[in-house]
Protein backbone atom coordinates (compact mmCIF):
# COMPACT_ATOMS: atom_id res chain seq x y z
CA UNK A 1 0.00 0.00 0.00
CA UNK A 2 2.31 2.56 0.62
CA UNK A 3 5.79 2.45 -1.71
CA UNK A 4 9.35 2.79 -0.05
CA UNK A 5 10.22 5.33 -2.29
CA UNK A 6 7.99 7.42 -1.39
CA UNK A 7 8.01 6.61 2.37
CA UNK A 8 12.00 8.03 1.97
CA UNK A 9 10.84 10.76 0.49
CA UNK A 10 8.45 11.53 3.24
CA UNK A 11 11.29 10.97 5.31
CA UNK A 12 13.99 13.33 4.12
CA UNK A 13 10.65 15.76 4.02
CA UNK A 14 9.76 15.45 7.50
CA UNK A 15 13.51 15.70 8.30
CA UNK A 16 14.66 18.94 6.78
CA UNK A 17 11.23 20.65 6.80
CA UNK A 18 11.71 21.60 3.37
CA UNK A 19 10.93 20.16 -0.26
CA UNK A 20 14.39 21.79 -1.57
CA UNK A 21 16.27 20.42 0.64
CA UNK A 22 15.16 16.91 0.45
CA UNK A 23 15.51 16.84 -3.19
CA UNK A 24 18.99 18.10 -2.97
CA UNK A 25 19.61 14.76 -0.29
CA UNK A 26 18.04 12.02 -2.40
CA UNK A 27 19.14 13.48 -5.67
CA UNK A 28 15.86 13.96 -6.94
CA UNK A 29 13.73 16.92 -8.53
CA UNK A 30 11.54 19.19 -6.33
CA UNK A 31 8.65 18.11 -8.25
CA UNK A 32 9.20 14.73 -8.15
CA UNK A 33 9.26 15.39 -4.15
CA UNK A 34 6.07 16.93 -4.10
CA UNK A 35 4.78 14.46 -6.48
CA UNK A 36 6.34 11.22 -3.88
CA UNK A 37 4.43 13.25 -1.11
CA UNK A 38 1.02 13.96 -2.26
CA UNK A 39 0.69 10.22 -4.03
CA UNK A 40 1.44 9.11 -0.15
CA UNK A 41 -1.10 11.74 0.97
CA UNK A 42 -3.50 9.53 -1.30
CA UNK A 43 -2.57 6.66 -0.08
CA UNK A 44 -3.52 7.35 3.53
CA UNK A 45 -6.10 9.78 2.74
CA UNK A 46 -4.54 12.28 5.27
CA UNK A 47 -2.59 15.34 5.14
CA UNK A 48 0.83 14.41 5.91
CA UNK A 49 2.49 18.15 6.18
CA UNK A 50 0.83 21.71 6.42
CA UNK A 51 2.53 23.77 3.84
CA UNK A 52 2.65 27.51 3.08
CA UNK A 53 5.06 29.55 1.23
CA UNK A 54 7.28 30.27 4.11
CA UNK A 55 7.26 26.73 6.37
CA UNK A 56 6.44 23.24 6.42
CA UNK A 57 5.17 21.19 9.05
CA UNK A 58 4.53 17.69 10.22
CA UNK A 59 0.21 17.20 10.84
CA UNK A 60 -0.23 15.06 13.82
CA UNK A 61 -0.83 12.01 11.26
CA UNK A 62 2.67 13.24 9.48
CA UNK A 63 4.07 12.50 12.90
CA UNK A 64 2.28 9.31 12.91
CA UNK A 65 3.54 8.36 9.46
CA UNK A 66 6.71 8.32 10.76
CA UNK A 67 7.12 5.80 13.02
CA UNK A 68 4.92 3.82 10.46
CA UNK A 69 7.56 4.56 7.87
CA UNK A 70 10.52 3.90 9.71
CA UNK A 71 9.15 0.19 10.31
CA UNK A 72 8.28 -0.29 6.55
CA UNK A 73 11.67 0.32 5.30
CA UNK A 74 13.23 -1.18 8.35
CA UNK A 75 11.34 -4.16 7.12
CA UNK A 76 12.06 -3.48 3.33
CA UNK A 77 15.42 -3.21 4.11
CA UNK A 78 16.41 -6.53 5.89
CA UNK A 79 14.38 -8.37 2.88
CA UNK A 80 16.67 -7.07 0.69
CA UNK A 81 19.68 -7.95 2.09
CA UNK A 82 18.30 -11.35 3.06
CA UNK A 83 17.41 -12.22 -0.09
CA UNK A 84 20.19 -10.34 -2.27
CA UNK A 85 23.08 -12.50 0.60
CA UNK A 86 25.15 -9.13 0.48
CA UNK A 87 27.31 -9.15 3.75
CA UNK A 88 29.20 -5.94 4.98
CA UNK A 89 32.68 -6.77 6.30
CA UNK A 90 35.32 -4.67 8.09
CA UNK A 91 36.15 -2.18 11.01
CA UNK A 92 33.50 1.11 11.12
CA UNK A 93 34.86 3.60 13.29
CA UNK A 94 31.75 5.89 13.93
CA UNK A 95 31.50 8.91 16.14
CA UNK A 96 28.49 10.35 17.40
CA UNK A 97 28.07 13.75 20.03
CA UNK A 98 26.18 12.61 23.67
CA UNK A 99 23.32 14.81 22.18
CA UNK A 100 22.13 11.56 20.58
CA UNK A 101 21.77 9.72 23.99
CA UNK A 102 18.19 10.76 24.42
CA UNK A 103 17.25 10.02 20.76
CA UNK A 104 16.45 6.67 19.10
CA UNK A 105 20.11 6.09 17.75
CA UNK A 106 20.81 3.50 20.50
CA UNK A 107 18.27 1.07 18.76
CA UNK A 108 19.26 2.06 15.06
CA UNK A 109 22.69 1.03 15.92
CA UNK A 110 21.56 -2.03 16.97
CA UNK A 111 19.42 -3.23 14.15
CA UNK A 112 22.50 -2.31 12.16
CA UNK A 113 24.72 -4.69 13.95
CA UNK A 114 21.84 -6.66 13.88
CA UNK A 115 21.81 -6.39 10.07
CA UNK A 116 25.45 -6.36 9.96
CA UNK A 117 26.93 -9.03 12.29
CA UNK A 118 30.21 -9.27 10.21
CA UNK A 119 30.81 -5.14 10.68
CA UNK A 120 33.24 -4.40 13.41
CA UNK A 121 31.46 -1.48 14.42
CA UNK A 122 33.54 1.00 17.01
CA UNK A 123 31.71 3.70 18.57
CA UNK A 124 32.79 7.22 20.00
CA UNK A 125 30.67 9.17 21.97
CA UNK A 126 32.70 12.88 22.02
CA UNK A 127 31.99 16.39 21.96
CA UNK A 128 30.77 17.45 18.15
CA UNK A 129 34.44 19.97 17.43
CA UNK A 130 36.14 16.85 19.39
CA UNK A 131 34.74 14.50 16.94
CA UNK A 132 35.28 16.77 13.53
CA UNK A 133 39.06 17.05 14.55
CA UNK A 134 39.12 13.32 14.81
CA UNK A 135 37.53 13.35 11.58
CA UNK A 136 39.96 15.71 9.65
CA UNK A 137 42.79 13.15 11.32
CA UNK A 138 41.66 10.28 9.80
CA UNK A 139 40.34 8.58 13.02
CA UNK A 140 36.82 8.20 12.51
CA UNK A 141 34.78 7.19 9.25
CA UNK A 142 31.43 8.78 9.90
CA UNK A 143 30.39 11.52 12.27
CA UNK A 144 26.77 12.46 13.65
CA UNK A 145 27.28 15.31 15.43
CA UNK A 146 26.44 19.58 15.64
CA UNK A 147 27.62 21.44 12.22
CA UNK A 148 29.51 25.08 13.44
CA UNK A 149 27.58 28.17 12.54
CA UNK A 150 27.98 29.26 8.92
CA UNK A 151 29.61 25.71 7.97
CA UNK A 152 28.33 24.02 4.91
CA UNK A 153 29.97 20.54 5.06
CA UNK A 154 28.43 17.58 5.88
CA UNK A 155 24.05 16.20 5.55
CA UNK A 156 22.53 17.62 7.44
CA UNK A 157 19.90 15.27 9.51
CA UNK A 158 17.49 18.03 11.08
CA UNK A 159 17.78 20.94 12.17
CA UNK A 160 17.12 22.71 15.47
CA UNK A 161 17.00 25.47 17.32
CA UNK A 162 19.34 25.90 20.39
CA UNK A 163 17.81 27.72 23.89
CA UNK A 164 18.36 28.09 27.32
CA UNK A 165 17.11 25.39 29.43
CA UNK A 166 17.45 25.08 33.40
CA UNK A 167 15.71 23.78 36.62
CA UNK A 168 11.93 24.84 36.48
CA UNK A 169 11.38 27.68 38.04
CA UNK A 170 14.78 29.01 37.98
CA UNK A 171 15.44 32.61 38.31
CA UNK A 172 18.40 34.66 37.23
CA UNK A 173 19.67 38.07 38.65
CA UNK A 174 19.83 40.81 35.37
CA UNK A 175 22.56 42.90 37.67
CA UNK A 176 24.22 39.80 37.95
CA UNK A 177 26.41 37.76 35.81
CA UNK A 178 24.87 34.48 33.99
CA UNK A 179 26.02 31.49 35.61
CA UNK A 180 26.83 28.79 32.95
CA UNK A 181 26.99 24.86 32.93
CA UNK A 182 29.47 24.14 29.71
CA UNK A 183 30.82 21.38 27.90
CA UNK A 184 34.60 22.21 27.72
CA UNK A 185 35.92 23.54 24.41
CA UNK A 186 35.52 22.42 21.66
CA UNK A 187 32.10 22.02 22.23
CA UNK A 188 29.68 23.74 20.21
CA UNK A 189 27.15 25.12 21.88
CA UNK A 190 29.51 26.33 24.30
CA UNK A 191 31.06 28.12 21.87
CA UNK A 192 27.71 29.22 20.76
CA UNK A 193 26.78 30.44 24.21
CA UNK A 194 29.96 32.60 24.72
CA UNK A 195 29.69 34.17 21.49
CA UNK A 196 26.16 35.29 21.76
CA UNK A 197 26.51 36.51 25.21
CA UNK A 198 29.64 38.59 24.24
CA UNK A 199 27.82 39.87 21.35
CA UNK A 200 25.06 41.13 23.84
CA UNK A 201 27.55 42.56 26.31
CA UNK A 202 25.99 40.69 28.81
CA UNK A 203 28.49 39.37 31.72
CA UNK A 204 28.68 35.66 32.91
CA UNK A 205 30.65 33.37 34.72
CA UNK A 206 31.16 29.63 34.80
CA UNK A 207 29.40 28.02 37.43
CA UNK A 208 30.40 24.19 36.00
CA UNK A 209 32.27 22.66 33.68
CA UNK A 210 31.72 18.93 32.41
CA UNK A 211 32.39 16.67 29.49
CA UNK A 212 29.80 14.51 30.55
CA UNK A 213 25.84 15.28 29.43
CA UNK A 214 24.76 13.86 32.83
CA UNK A 215 27.19 15.96 34.76
CA UNK A 216 25.95 19.25 33.00
CA UNK A 217 22.48 17.67 33.57
CA UNK A 218 23.32 17.33 37.45
CA UNK A 219 24.29 20.30 37.77
CA UNK A 220 21.35 22.18 36.13
CA UNK A 221 18.52 20.25 38.21
CA UNK A 222 20.59 21.76 40.48
CA UNK A 223 20.06 25.12 39.97
CA UNK A 224 23.60 25.67 39.62
CA UNK A 225 22.67 27.98 36.61
CA UNK A 226 21.79 27.68 33.05
CA UNK A 227 22.66 25.77 29.98
CA UNK A 228 22.88 25.53 26.08
CA UNK A 229 20.63 23.00 24.60
CA UNK A 230 18.72 21.99 22.02
CA UNK A 231 15.39 22.69 22.27
CA UNK A 232 14.01 19.40 20.48
CA UNK A 233 15.95 16.90 23.17
CA UNK A 234 15.73 18.82 26.79
CA UNK A 235 16.80 16.32 29.07
CA UNK A 236 14.05 15.41 31.83
CA UNK A 237 13.99 17.62 34.90
CA UNK A 238 15.09 20.41 32.88
CA UNK A 239 13.00 23.24 31.35
CA UNK A 240 13.64 26.23 28.31
CA UNK A 241 13.63 29.45 30.28
CA UNK A 242 11.09 31.83 29.32
CA UNK A 243 11.64 35.29 27.54
CA UNK A 244 11.11 37.02 30.75
CA UNK A 245 14.63 35.74 32.11
CA UNK A 246 16.05 38.44 29.47
CA UNK A 247 18.74 36.29 27.56
CA UNK A 248 19.41 36.59 23.50
CA UNK A 249 18.30 34.44 21.49
CA UNK A 250 20.88 31.07 20.54
CA UNK A 251 19.77 30.45 16.57
CA UNK A 252 19.55 27.08 14.59
CA UNK A 253 21.89 24.16 14.92
CA UNK A 254 22.27 21.72 12.30
CA UNK A 255 22.78 17.95 13.07
CA UNK A 256 24.59 16.54 10.46
CA UNK A 257 26.84 13.17 8.70
CA UNK A 258 30.02 13.81 7.64
CA UNK A 259 32.12 10.94 6.19
CA UNK A 260 35.54 10.61 6.53
CA UNK A 261 38.65 9.80 3.91
CA UNK A 262 36.95 6.47 2.52
CA UNK A 263 38.76 4.17 3.60
CA UNK A 264 37.67 1.59 1.23
CA UNK A 265 37.57 -1.38 3.78
CA UNK A 266 35.06 0.76 5.70
CA UNK A 267 33.37 2.77 2.82
CA UNK A 268 30.22 0.25 1.77
CA UNK A 269 29.49 0.13 6.14
CA UNK A 270 29.70 3.81 6.08
CA UNK A 271 27.30 4.38 3.44
CA UNK A 272 25.04 1.50 5.37
CA UNK A 273 24.62 3.13 8.72
CA UNK A 274 24.25 6.88 7.37
CA UNK A 275 21.57 5.44 4.96
CA UNK A 276 20.44 3.64 7.71
CA UNK A 277 20.40 7.04 10.05
CA UNK A 278 18.45 8.66 7.56
CA UNK A 279 16.27 6.08 7.12
CA UNK A 280 14.92 5.95 10.67
CA UNK A 281 13.62 9.23 10.80
CA UNK A 282 16.02 10.04 13.76
CA UNK A 283 15.05 13.64 15.01
CA UNK A 284 14.43 15.43 18.29
CA UNK A 285 10.52 14.83 16.96
CA UNK A 286 11.23 10.77 17.38
CA UNK A 287 13.06 11.17 20.61
CA UNK A 288 12.84 9.34 23.88
CA UNK A 289 13.22 12.56 25.98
Amino acid sequence: MYEPQQLRTFLAVAQTLSFTQAARRLGLRQSTVSQHVRRLEEATGRPLFSRDTHSVRLTEDGEAMLGFARTILAAHERAAAYFTGTRLRGRLRFGASEDFVLTRLPEVLESFRRDHPEVDLELTVELSGTLHRRLEAGRLDLVLAKRRPGDTHGERVWQDALCWIGAPGLRLDPDRPVPLILFPPPGITRARALEVLEEHGRAWRIACTSGSLSGLVAAARAGLGVMAHTRGLVPPGLAPLPARSGLPELGPVDFVLLHGGRRPSAQEAADALAAAILASGLSPRTSAA
